[in-house]
């Protein structure tokens, strides 16, 4: 009985990249693991880390960069054939007991001695599906079998939300083995005076993250709304602002004080199969206006303000609707930071235990 109740620690090969939301993913939930007594090693694909990423990850990880790019920084499948040779050492010279991949295509060809679990965070088959209402074709056809593939070979798949796990489905069919397990963040800083204005954070190239909506909305709103993110992605995709004021790539402690000084939080995103940085301005009770899709609604419902997600004038409306309540505002942030805690890395990482638990009783039964 005893011997149950003991957490098996194990020597962890996470995948990480330095671009995306994965990096932060990867990181909360390797150093809660780490904490807990597991060892990981991060593997890197796409453009290297910053100097204060490194330090970041060094700091409870060994951190290890691979030459193979993420499945949605390429369109021409066979640079990922390389990976499982670019893996496969990792896990003999960690003598590694887990590999937890951040995008099923990883999980393909990957031949190696323990078990597998891979987590779709998103992907490009169900951000078309959800952006543009349209499938997947032409040259990103090889996306969604390979995804497929990549489902079909791990022990255990993971979604961060019901929501996306029900759009992976209705995108893919049935998967075998897919549990959700919801993201988990370190609590903010707390606020000791809020500004009169909106803020608003993502990687605004990305269309899904739907800057447009939330650039009009800019032009109707009492409060200033100001925006931390790259306007520019790394495939030359652009996004632009003429009422929002852009603040550029911010580190990513500074983009947390600005959530726990902001009056208000807002996110106009059409795909989000989570939404980091909503929990993260949620944990320092800054009060949240988010569009009304069905990721938000799983996760937040009863804790915020929701807008038609493709109407400027509801979104402003929502804004200044708070911005005139200083009572709501605090209601509201208050009922946010209750929902934030119950996405906690300590849930997150135990979570993630049992899964790896069950994916390697499945290795262990074949």
């Amino acid at each position: 009985m005893l011997q149950s109740l003991i957490r098996r620690s194990r020597r962890i090969l996470m995948t990480v990249d330095a671009v995306g939301g994965v990096w932060r993913y990867a990181l909360d939930l390797a150093r809660e693991l780490a904490q807990g007594g597991d060892s990981i090693v991060l593997a890197g694909l796409g453009p290297g880390p910053s100097q204060e990423q490194a330090k970041e990850a060094q700091a409870f990880a060994a951190l290890a960069w691979l030459k193979t790019p993420p499945d949605w920084m390429t369109r021409n499948e066979d640079d990922l054939d390389v990976l499982p040779q670019e893996l496969a050492p990792l896990v003999r010279d960690y003598a590694i007991d887990l590999v937890h991949l951040n995008a099923p295509t990883q999980a393909v060809g990957l031949d190696v001695p323990c078990p597998v679990v891979a987590v779709s965070h998103s992907c490009v088959v169900t951000w078309l599906h959800a952006v543009r209402g349209q499938p997947v074709d032409g040259e990103w056809g090889w996306q969604k079998d390979r995804n497929r593939r990549g489902f079909d070979w791990a022990n255990a798949v993971v979604a961060p939300s019901r929501s996306h796990a029900d759009m992976l489905e209705a995108c893919y069919g049935s998967i075998a083995r897919l549990s959700v397990v919801s993201n988990g963040t370190r609590p903010g800083p707390k606020a000791e005076r809020r500004e009169s204005v909106v803020l608003a954070a993502a990687r605004w190239w990305d269309e899904g993250k739907n800057a447009a909506t939330l650039d009009q909305a800019a032009s109707l709103t009492k409060w200033p709304v100001f925006a931390a993110g790259s306007l520019q992605g790394a495939d030359g995709q652009r996004a632009s602002f003429s009422n929002v004021i852009p603040l550029g790539s911010v580190y990513h402690d500074e983009v947390r004080l600005l959530m726990a000084r902001a009056g208000i939080f807002v996110s106009p995103s059409v795909y989000e199969p989570f939404g980091l940085a909503v929990l993260e301005a949620a944990t320092s009770a800054t009060p949240l206006v988010l569009a009304d899709i069905t990721t938000y609604r799983e996760l937040w419902d009863g804790a915020a303000i929701f807008y038609d997600a493709h109407d400027p004038r509801d979104l402003a409306k929502c804004i200044d609707c708070l911005s005139y309540d200083a009572q709501y505002r605090r209601r509201l942030g208050e009922a946010a930071a209750r929902r934030a805690r119950k996405f906690s890395p300590e849930r997150q990482a135990a979570a993630m235990h049992d899964i790896y638990d069950r994916a390697a009783l499945a290795v262990a039964e074949r």
